[in-house]
């Protein structure tokens, strides 16, 4: 069975490769490990440091735990992340993402997360993107099986605003594109 999160919260990491050089902090429930040494679990949480970029993430993961790829849950939290890695639809297990309190100030970054058909919650409060007007309804088109963002409930009329607004702004798109 998996245990708790592999937790390298609170280590001062500044590159997601200097997690290598760290021990995760040990819980309440102690980390189970198998033959080779790697952790079985099923949840990272690297909040709380000064990560810039995500580069090296899969290779953390697979540093770490015993099935990268099965990971569900990332906390990606307090840090100094500028954009969302195109390494994350590598994560096709992943159904829990904290990003809030980063500097992701690009809304279109979202976008990316959109090939994760199982992410259902997702913080992205405390960044840039968070002042944009459309804010909400653009990540819920972009995500649009989200149940939950920003600790708040996904509602039915949300999701339809967004569909709404998202079909409107891209057949805008495409009309002034195919005008001559």
């Amino acid at each position: 069975m998996y245990g708790p999160p592999v937790d390298l919260s609170f280590k001062d990491i500044s590159h997601v490769t200097g997690a290598l050089a760290e021990m995760p902090r040990s819980g309440l429930r102690p980390l189970n490990t198998n033959s080779k040494g790697k952790y079985l679990s099923c949840s990272m949480r690297l909040s709380n440091n000064s990560i810039t970029d995500l580069t090296g993430l899969q290779y953390i993961l697979s540093h770490f735990l015993a099935q990268p790829l099965k990971l569900g849950w990332l906390d990606l939290s307090f840090n100094k992340i500028t954009c969302i890695d195109r390494g994350f639809c590598e994560l096709r297990e992943l159904r829990v993402l904290y990003l809030h309190g980063n500097c992701i100030w690009n809304l279109s970054e979202v976008d990316k997360l959109g090939e994760l058909q199982y992410l259902h919650t997702i913080t992205l409060h405390g960044n840039a993107i968070e002042t944009h007007k459309s804010y909400r309804s653009h990540v819920i088109s972009a995500v649009p099986q989200l149940k939950t963002m920003d600790f708040s409930a996904v509602t039915r009329e949300e999701r339809v605003l967004a569909n709404v607004k998202h079909h409107c702004t891209n057949r805008g798109k495409n009309t002034t594109e195919n005008v001559p």
